[in-house]
């Protein structure tokens, strides 16, 4: 039992110290970083305050001149033509798109004269559904408008006998009323069965389905002895006439126009086009926020309806524009500004420029006021510089 004491004595007295050990370390560490933290505060603070000296050194005393002259490279800033892009993708779509229906209500198919991958010319025959009822209704109407002409051609030459008796005052006026009649109610008869006869000649036409465009079998999802009913089974793909189309956000509604110029890249053959939109659609789609924009695309076998397109949507230009690498622009508590290389008595300086920024395209942003053609922008080594400190271009 003591010896159970002992052991149970010496764990605590074990965890206790651990304890004691862990406390004290965790103390050392955080008046370690407590003192990092300071130091890192007086080193800003230093630095700070010997920028200031030497600017203020330099302005009092132009000719005194600092142990090193910061390194930089330069760029004389030149007008050029400033002209911003939305990127997007797009697609290769066909202008003329097919969807084969039949006319009636459809049918069995007992012919099919074309596959998927098929070139189909405008009034080809596609294919044949089953006509046996259809030619047996013809059959019967034409019988019956036979009967009818037999009993029309026997009506009126009763009419016609009715009508020399009565001439001569045999017989009366009710028969001859009554043979008339007869001759026009079988006429109306015949008229009726004619034009039953045209219905079901058309109804018999429906039985052959034709293509009404020019194009290629992209969907031919029927076979023979289904039922071909409705549109989504054939689909033929006018693969001569093309377009180009894309969805622009609808920020940029005001800038894209009928007639606005946009650039064509197709990656996976390597081509690209100059082309100008010609629709802009008028509804923004709530789903995405965007509009739908097109543009025709001259016809070319390498081109196919679905191909990707890398689509840029010319939406501003500037001609002579001042335009800055877009790294060298740089922020403070007043605004915008970048760092130019200036000649003050004999020595080459950093100074600020305020400026007000434009449009950013690529590497390249616009500069609208604060910088001049002729300025000298510093374009590497300008992170560290300050306003008045001494500069050179030429390694030592």
């Amino acid at each position: 039992m003591k010896n159970l004491n002992y052991i149970i004595l010496f764990t605590a007295a074990l965890s206790l110290a651990a304890c004691g050990s862990k406390s004290a370390t965790d103390a050392a560490l955080k008046e370690k970083k407590n003192k990092l933290e300071q130091l890192k505060k007086d080193q800003t603070k230093l630095s700070t305050e010997i920028a200031k000296l030497e600017s203020e050194i330099l302005v009092a005393d132009p000719s005194s001149k600092p142990d090193n002259a910061k390194l930089v490279a330069t760029e004389v800033i030149t007008p050029s033509d400033f002209t911003h892009y939305i990127d997007l993708q797009g697609k290769v779509d066909a202008v003329n798109i097919s969807f084969v229906t039949p006319r009636g209500g459809g049918g069995q198919v007992r012919e099919l004269y074309i596959k998927k991958g098929d070139q189909v010319t405008k009034g080809q025959l596609i294919l044949k559904l089953d006509d046996a009822i259809v030619k047996q209704s013809l059959v019967a109407a034409d019988q019956g408008i036979q009967t009818i002409k037999t009993q029309l051609a026997f009506a009126k030459n009763l009419y016609q006998k009715q009508q020399n008796l009565w001439a001569q005052n045999i017989g009366t006026e009710i028969q001859l009323i009554t043979a008339k009649n007869n001759v026009e109610s079988l006429e109306n008869q015949l008229k009726s069965a004619q034009e039953q006869i045209k219905v079901t000649e058309e109804q018999l036409k429906f039985t052959s389905v034709y293509s009404n465009v020019t194009g290629v079998a992209d969907d031919v999802n029927v076979r023979v002895g289904e039922l071909f009913a409705g549109p989504g089974q054939i689909k033929i793909v006018n693969t001569a006439d093309l377009k180009i189309t894309t969805q622009i956000p609808e920020n940029y509604a005001s800038r894209v126009n009928v007639g606005t110029p946009i650039k064509i890249s197709l990656p996976d053959i390597n081509k690209s086009l100059d082309l100008n939109i010609n629709v802009v659609g008028k509804i923004i789609d709530p789903t995405n926020r965007s509009f739908y924009v097109e543009a025709k695309i001259p016809s070319d076998k390498s081109f196919r309806p679905n191909q990707i397109a890398l689509v840029r949507v010319q939406d501003y230009q500037v001609k002579n524009a001042i335009t800055i690498p877009v790294n060298t622009l740089q922020n403070d508590d007043k605004g915008r500004y970048v760092l130019v290389a200036v000649k003050e008595n004999g020595k080459l300086i950093a100074r600020k420029k305020s400026v007000i920024a434009g449009e950013l395209y690529g590497d390249k942003i616009e500069i609208k006021s604060g910088l001049l053609a002729g300025d000298i922008i510093i374009t590497e080594g300008f992170q560290s510089l300050y306003d008045g400190q001494i500069i050179t271009t030429e390694a030592k």
